[in-house]
């Protein structure tokens, strides 16, 4: 691992973590104010994800300062504390794009997300994990 690939959180009190990488960018985390939850983290990477992928593909058409926004939705399994289904939308204006082009753009940015989007692919193929305590 690079200095750049590092990622590790601090605790800095009740349930606020401050999430760092190797390349100087932090983002608060936790349930206050200010601070973004672990929930909303994985629904902004995915979104984020999503947007990136086909950012290259958007900007050849609609031009390298096109405006664009992302969101994303849950339905969340109460039960289980975990979320069943995602649904990204991506919103940009496509007013100057005619029919034909639109499709065709639509088609290649989805094309783009569905092979570029790590996050994306994480979710789908249902991702293990394994946590460790460790003594300092």
């Amino acid at each position: 691992m690079t200095q750049n690939d590092a990622l590790w959180a601090e605790r800095k009190g009740t349930r606020h973590y401050l999430g760092r990488n190797g390349k100087g960018a932090t983002v608060e985390i936790g349930t206050g104010e200010g601070q973004f939850t672990p929930g909303e983290l994985i629904k902004l990477a995915l979104a984020t994800c999503n947007t990136l992928s086909a950012d290259h593909t958007l900007a050849r058409v609609l031009g390298e300062d096109f405006q664009a926004s992302v969101g994303v939705e849950t339905d969340k399994d109460e039960e289980r504390n975990s979320y069943k289904t995602f649904r990204v939308e991506i919103v940009t204006d496509l007013s100057e794009v005619d029919d034909t082009a639109k499709e065709k753009l639509v088609e290649r940015a989805l094309g783009a997300i569905d092979k570029h989007c790590t996050v994306g692919h994480t979710i789908e193929d249902g991702a293990t994990y394994e946590t460790t305590i460790v003594e300092e």
